[in-house]
Parts: structure tokens; C-alpha cells; sequence
């Protein structure tokens, strides 16, 4: 694609700008061949602009915030929902199980949930649809049902009973749902497992493993034991076939760029080397010249996280999480520490008040402030969100339940090529809201109270656990637990705090 690049004092022809739209962009080559993508990144299904705040028009070449996420359209979400308990993605060619309504009761709620280890054996025994090549989904395979139309109900308290809400999944394809709030979760409990385990540890050494929360739009590590001493449950979805997906296949070439194969995405080798905004990241990509190629864009996350190195972290590498043929800077983080950074995608991330952050993936530690100190608390490799202007320093001790670090200025790594088309001004399609049922007074993003084995576990309500209800450390411990013998725990029977695993 051929596009003149702007910055805030460059005045650009309004001719100009209208030839821009709908023209592809390039498509990665290597000496002059091209380069056939395998790894096909599904788009986060954005088609609106935003300030710095609010929704607006999509800014034209000459104005600040060009080149955001909705103004580069990529390879849209499509899907073939079977009458089988299915569904087809005819982008990633991955077919996943339909519905997270695990004990087919008609209702997701936490009773559908699973730890870690119950989730690989789950998926181990699963057959569906006559298959039983069934694998707990990757990161990347799994980050690629995201979808970035959805709206965060964080830090909002929403009124008891019924309300609406557009998830970061499609809701009408996939059988999905919030935390169980009727339970004592958080609305935002809709953390989704995968395989990929962190290969360092959060917190205080936590074993961890990454998901997805189709609820609030976030990458995080979770670690598979709570505070508590009870492990962690999520829900889950299964996938098969095109196990190459989320694999990269990175050729460094000689002119300061590196050529994704798998995706036909041309990244900058070298990053920003500075921290800045995001108003200032978006110019930075669309101003940017490399060898002569100056068709460059700050990537959508989806794009951005499809370079993580799930294998390498600060701890165990002493890199950033990404292949070493890329150059990352190195920051001191919040702690004193050696790290490497976040990095700004072009991306809103759109909360029910507002479109005010913007998301980044951090390939470095996940820093935030916890018990009067700074941890690693989600790991390298996660995507979480930063206010796109403003002063950090409003955020000593960071924001949220696990204080996430609140940096504003971030790193940024450019990228261009891809089966992307520029549209100056998207057409918005809203997705149909989700009818969901909060039965929590809190604020969304306030911890949950604290949650009864006996309240999780009893599924017929009859006041005790049966060994078929209970999970975890209680069905390991079931027969020591269940002193009387009678095939029940009682709450007496119920210890007030489960060993960590």
C-alpha cells in the first residue's frame, strides 16, 4: 500500500486522504517473494475511532489520534456454528466446542468451571461430534476469539438483576457467560484456561497459567492456587485441528525489518527506544520511515500479540518475551528491577463509561503493587490497558484489585504488511448485547467475597457435597474429610482453609 504519512504539523491534501481508503496494504516479501500467510490473524472486529475519552469520528491524516485500530481492517471474524456442538472458524481453520456448559445443565454458571489440572483432563477424555482429538487451546489460539467491540464492566456498579452487555467473544455463536455473581463471583470471574503455562511464576511464586477473560478483554496469568489456600477454577472451551496455529516462523532481513512468514506481517526490528503516550505512539508508527518503507502502522493487540515468545520471560531468559532476532529496550520497572516493557497497540480498550484506555501487551513482568510491594502479579506476555494520556504518577500504588502498575508512556514496535485494508471512515455494526444477571452490589472490579466450598460444590442444594460434586484438594482429601463415613462432607466436615497446591 502506498500512504503518505502524517504527523501532528504535516498537512496532507484531502485528496490524498480519500485515495487512501480501501487500498490494500503490502504484502510481506522476502527478496521479492511473497509470502504466503499460515498464521491468519482474525481482526478485533473495532470499527470505532476515539479520542482520548469519548467515541468520535475517525481523525483524517492531518489530525492527531490517525491511524487507530478501526481505520485498518484485517481478516473479520467468521464462523460456522454446527448442529453438533461446534463451531468452525473459516479464518484460523480451528474448530472449538460451542458451549461452556461443561455438565449440561442448561445454565453456565461456576458450577462449569474447572482448575487446571481437572481442565487438561477434561479435554484428555473429551468426545464431541465424533471427535476425540480435542486439546486445551493455546494463548494465541485462544486470544484469537477476542474481539474488541466488547465493553469492560470494570470499576462500574451496575444495578442488581438483569442488564446488557456486549462481551469480548460473540455471545451468539459461542455458549458463554459472566462470573457467577449468585455465587459470590465477580461479574468479570469469566476467566477462560489454556495450556500455556507462564514460565516464570506471579506473585510470591505462584505456579501460574495464562487466560482469557472474554468479560473485561484481558490477557492475565492466573496462578492455579487462591490466597486462600482453594485453587483457582475457569471456565473452558476445547479446540482441534490446524495445530500450527499461533506458531511463527520469523526471517530477519537486511533492511532493519523481520518478516513474519506465518503471518505476512513485517515488523520493525528495532523498537521505539523511548516511551511515549498513545496519541503519540499512533504518530510515531505513521511517520515512521525504515529503508525506505514507510507504510507502517501501530498494530492492532491482536497483531502485537502474536510476536510474544511464550517460552522466554525476565526471569528465565533475562530477555523480553519475544524472539531474540527482535532488539527490545531494556526499562527499570516500578520495583527497582531490570525489565522490558509494555508496548502500546493501536487498539481502544472500551469500558462501559468510556473509551479512555487503550491496550498494550506487556513483554515484560506484569508489575503491580500488592501487600505493600511491587510483583510480577499477570506475567510476561499479558494484555491488560493504560489511560492513553496523563500523568502515571496519579498512580503510585497502581489500580485495581491486584494494583496493576499504571504507566501511560509505553514502548512502541511498528509493523506493516498483512492482509489489512486502511478505510478512512468504518461503517459501525454493533454487535447484539448479552442479556447477563448481577446479583453483586459491589463495583465489577471490587474483590469477590469470600466464596464457601459448600456454596461452589453443592449442586443439588441439598446442604453437603457428594465425591461426584467435589473438585480440587476436598475430592483429593474426600475419604480423610468425610469423618463419619456417610459419603457427605457437612459443612463441619469442610476444613476453613485448603492446603496450596
Amino acid at each position: 500500500m502506498i500512504k503518505s504519512k502524517a504527523s501532528k504539523l504535516t498537512l496532507i491534501a484531502l485528496s490524498v486522504v480519500t485515495a487512501l481508503c480501501n487500498i490494500n496494504t503490502a504484502v510481506a516479501s522476502i527478496d521479492g517473494k511473497q509470502v504466503s500467510p499460515s498464521y491468519a490473524i482474525v481482526d478485533t472486529n473495532q470499527s470505532q475511532c476515539f479520542g482520548t475519552t469519548d467515541q468520535e469520528e475517525c481523525p483524517s491524516a492531518t489530525e492527531a489520534m490517525f491511524g487507530q485500530d478501526a481505520q485498518y481492517q484485517g481478516n473479520q471474524p467468521s464462523y460456522i456454528k454446527h448442529d453438533n456442538g461446534t463451531v468452525s472458524d473459516q479464518v484460523t481453520g480451528l474448530m472449538w466446542s460451542q458451549t461452556t456448559d461443561i455438565n449440561g445443565d442448561g445454565k453456565i454458571n461456576a458450577q462449569d468451571k474447572l482448575t487446571f489440572e481437572e481442565a487438561v483432563n477434561y479435554i484428555k477424555n473429551l468426545k464431541l461430534a465424533g471427535y476425540s482429538d480435542w486439546r486445551l487451546p493455546t494463548i494465541k489460539e485462544l486470544y484469537s476469539l477476542t474481539l474488541f467491540d466488547g465493553q469492560d464492566p470494570s470499576g462500574v456498579k451496575l444495578n442488581t438483576g438483569k442488564s446488557q452487555l456486549i462481551p469480548f467473544i460473540d455471545h451468539e455463536i459461542f455458549g458463554v457467560n459472566t462470573g457467577d455473581t449468585k455465587s459470590g463471583e465477580r461479574l468479570i470471574d469469566s476467566q477462560f484456561v489454556t495450556s500455556t503455562k507462564y514460565v516464570s511464576t506471579t506473585m510470591h511464586g505462584d505456579d501460574t497459567v495464562f487466560g482469557v477473560n472474554f468479560i473485561d478483554g484481558r490477557i492475565k496469568g492466573y496462578g492455579t492456587s487462591m490466597p486462600d489456600g482453594s485453587v483457582k477454577t475457569f471456565y473452558v472451551l476445547a479446540v482441534r485441528d490446524n495445530p500450527d496455529y499461533g506458531k511463527n516462523d520469523f526471517v530477519k532481513a537486511d533492511n532493519g525489518t523481520i518478516v513474519d512468514q506465518a503471518t505476512s506481517l513485517v515488523w520493525q526490528q528495532n523498537d521505539s527506544a523511548t516511551t511515549m503516550n498513545f496519541t503519540d505512539a499512533l504518530g510515531y508508527c505513521e511517520s515512521l520511515s525504515v529503508s525506505g518503507n514507510n507504510n507502517w502502522r501501530l498494530p492492532n493487540v491482536k497483531e502485537l500479540q502474536s510476536i510474544v515468545d511464550y517460552t522466554r520471560s525476565p526471569d528465565t531468559s533475562s530477555s523480553a518475551a519475544i524472539d531474540p532476532l527482535f532488539n527490545s529496550t531494556a526499562i527499570t520497572n516500578e520495583g527497582g528491577k531490570k525489565d522490558y516493557a509494555n508496548y502500546w497497540s493501536s487498539t481502544t480498550h472500551v469500558n462501559l463509561k468510556d473509551g479512555e484506555n487503550a491496550t498494550y501487551v506487556s513483554f515484560g513482568r506484569a508489575t503491580g503493587f500488592m501487600n505493600g510491594q511491587w510483583l510480577d502479579v499477570h506475567g510476561a506476555g499479558s494484555q491488560r490497558s493504560d489511560p492513553k494520556v496523563g500523568d502515571a504518577n496519579q498512580y503510585p500504588q497502581g489500580h485495581g484489585p491486584q494494583g496493576d502498575s499504571i504507566r501511560i508512556n509505553n514502548m512502541v514496535r511498528c509493523v506493516s504488511g498483512g492482509d489489512v485494508t486502511f478505510n478512512a471512515a468504518p461503517e459501525y455494526q454493533a454487535r447484539a448485547a448479552m442479556t447477563i444477571e448481577n446479583m453483586s452490589t459491589e463495583s465489577t472490579s471490587e474483590m469477590p467475597m469470600k466464596k464457601s466450598p459448600l456454596t461452589m460444590m453443592d449442586t443439588n442444594g441439598d446442604g453437603k457435597i457428594s465425591f461426584s460434586e467435589a473438585r480440587g484438594p476436598l475430592k483429593e482429601d474426600f475419604k480423610r474429610l468425610d469423618k463419619n463415613k456417610d459419603g457427605f462432607l457437612t459443612k463441619d466436615e469442610i476444613p476453613s482453609k485448603q492446603k496450596r497446591d
